[in-house]
Order: C-alpha cells, then structure tokens, then sequence
C-alpha cells in the first residue's frame, strides 16, 4: 500500500493541474451554462484518468456524470462540481498555490475532491465493481440529482463522498435538514385610528417564533432556528402579511418527524390570524451507525498506508451523503480535500495532503472491491 502513496506524491503535479483547470471554470449553481463547461472539465479528467468516458445525463440543464466500471456495484464515489461562488470571483479570488496552500473559488468546496477522486483511481490495476457520480446542483439541494444520486447508492454496498474536510477529520455523522416558509395573513388596519380593527401578522409572527424556537432539543443535538423575516408595508398600517424562513437540524429521523409534525400542529394566537406553512424535511440525518463499518476500514488502513491516525466527526452541515445513508447504503464522507474556509474569503486546500487522502480513498476502494473484499 504504501507504493500507492508514493505514486500519488510523485503525481502531485499533475493533480494540483487538474484542480487547477476544475477552478478556473466556474461553476455557480444557477448558472447552468457554467455548470455544464465544468462537467466537461471533469469529464476530460476523468476519461484521461480512468480511459473511459462518462455518461452525461442531463438534470434540468445541469448535467451529471456517471461512471460504471464493469458491474460498478460495489462502491460509489460520489461527488459534485458546482460552487457558490459567482462567475467573475477568479478576479478576487485567483487559483494560487503558495507556500503549500492551494486557493480560488470552489477549490476546497469541492473540486479539488473531484480531482483526488480520478487520481486515486489512476492508480488501481482494477476498476471492476466501481462507479462514479458526479452533480451539478448540490449546492442547492439536489433538486435534479437527488433521485439519481439514491438510485445509484441503492445498487451499490457502499458509498465514499469526497466532499472536503476540516482539519482532516472524515464525516461519520450529519444532522438532518428541514426547511419550513411560514406565511401569515391578518388584517390591515390604520395604526393610530382604529390598530384594534386589524389583525397584527407582527405579533403574531413574534408568538410564532417563539413556538417554533421552543421545539428545539439541544440534548437530542436538534436545532429549531427562525432566520428570514418579513412584515408590514409602512409605519402607520397595522400589517396584514408576514413570512418567516425556519432551518431545522436533527440528529435522528425520529427528531426529524417530531419537529415535523409539530410545526404542522401550530395554531395562531391572534382571533383571525391564519396560518400556512410550506415545506418540510429535506436531507435525512447521516447517522453514525451509517459509517461505523467503513470508517474502521478507513482508520486501518491510513495506518498501513503510514499515514497516522485518523479522526471523526459529527456535523451539522448537509451533503449528498445524507441522501445516500438515507436510501439505506453505508456511507463516509469528508474523503476530499483537508484545508477550510468553505464559501468564505479564505477557502484553501492544504496541498501536502492531497496525495495522501488519494491514498486513502484508493485503498479503500481496493478494499471494498479487490480479492478478499470486504464488506462494509
């Protein structure tokens, strides 16, 4: 194993050019054209590095890549190269590599993972049972992808997400994510000569918040948090309209339902205030039970591989392997790029850990497809 850390350092070169080429083509969400000139970048990538090209299958103008190498039913590798950041953000936030730091837009978020994903596979002898799948729409949502994404991790026995990782520790658990819109309707009124006509949606949405704050469950890890706002027209009108945007975070599908069905369950306060709410869960939780298996393997085999100890950890953030834990497919993630700063200023990817994640995700891959493969 350790010759493969050693073939992945001396190509060190050669993968920072890849990420660098993934980078300079950008790749905002809502720009599908965009989106589309860095599926053919990572198409060009993958097909040099693996000496097969992908099938393109189109998702609402957002293309996905899909790989399969032989049965391809063993391990999915599961990735995306859309970004947040907008077209014109190579101005500045340039592609540079300095003093062992590698930035620019989406570098770490996750295109330098995408990259990793061919390299490691460049240097295994054997591609028989995998695939690869590659979207363009994670960063918001899955909208197009999600039914393809769970179809894939359903013919599969385990999937490797290459999404990034902070300080170098592999994603064993996500929470969960709901959303909920709340729209209020009351009744306007003039504020200074008859307010007791109206139906206030301000205060009614203020009892809301509170209501919807009180589900929250820190000790179950479940988080309720009211963010966008809006109410009223104008000082002097008792307002008739509010909206309110709710994030939910959860640990469990239990606290997932929970949450679920009491924010459905809640009434308004105020006599003639109504209530609607939209939305509901979206990403079920990555729980911990979902990645035992394969973040053992994984822990063992960075050791063989001379690598040091490997960490896990639980986050609250979402990705793709949350649909695919959720489709019932044992699932590590955080297998990309080491470095920080995700959608910030200071997103950076450490190089010196490039080849050496590789490693480890080409072991694992190895591992869970070779002779003697081992079942997650």
């Amino acid at each position: 194993m350790p010759t493969i850390t050693a073939a992945l350092e001396a190509g060190l070169p050669s993968l920072l050019a890849d990420i660098e080429d993934l980078v300079r083509t950008e790749s905002p969400s809502g720009d599908p054209a965009a989106v589309a000139d860095c599926a053919r970048v990572a198409a060009g990538i993958g097909t040099r590095l693996t000496g097969a090209a992908p099938e393109w299958i189109d998702g609402s103008g957002r293309p996905a890549l899909r790989w399969r190498f032989g049965s391809g039913d063993r391990v999915l590798l599961l990735g995306h190269f859309d970004t947040v950041w907008p077209v014109g953000s190579l101005a500045t936030h340039p592609f540079e590599v300095v003093g062992g730091r590698l930035t620019g837009p989406g570098c770490f978020d996750m295109k330098a993972g995408v990259a990793q994903l061919f390299h490691a596979l460049s240097v295994l002898d054997d591609l028989d049972g995998v695939s690869v799948l590659l979207t363009g729409d994670e960063e918001i949502g899955a909208p197009t992808s999600r039914t393809l994404i769970e179809a894939e991790a359903r013919r599969n026995r385990a999937v490797l997400v290459l999404e990034a990782s902070e300080g170098g520790a592999l994603k064993t658990a996500r929470k969960g994510i709901s959303g909920y819109e709340l729209t209020v309707a009351g009744r306007a009124a003039h504020a200074g000569l008859e307010p007791h006509k109206g139906v206030n949606t301000t205060t009614e949405l203020a009892h809301q918040v509170l209501a919807l704050s009180a589900l929250a469950d820190p000790a179950a890890g479940t988080t309720v948090t009211p963010t966008v706002a809006a109410s009223g027209t104008t000082r002097n009108t008792v307002p008739d309209a509010a909206r309110l945007m709710v994030d939910v975070r959860v640990a469990t599908a239990a606290e997932q339902d929970r949450v679920d069905r009491a924010v459905h369950g809640l009434r308004p306060v105020l006599d003639g205030a109504s209530l609607t709410f939209s939305g509901g869960p979206d990403r079920p939780p990555l729980p911990t039970s979902a990645s035992a298996g394969l973040f053992a393997l994984a822990r063992d085999l960075y050791a063989e591989l001379g690598l040091g100890s490997l960490r896990g950890v639980a986050v609250g953030g979402g990705s793709d392997g949350n649909l695919t834990a959720g489709a019932g497919t044992p699932t590590l993630d955080g297998l990309g790029a080491v470095g920080g700063g995700a959608h910030a200023d200071d997103e950076h990817v450490t190089v010196a850990e490039l080849p050496r994640r590789a490693a480890l995700v080409a072991s694992l891959v190895a591992s869970l497809t070779g002779p003697g493969r081992v079942e997650p």
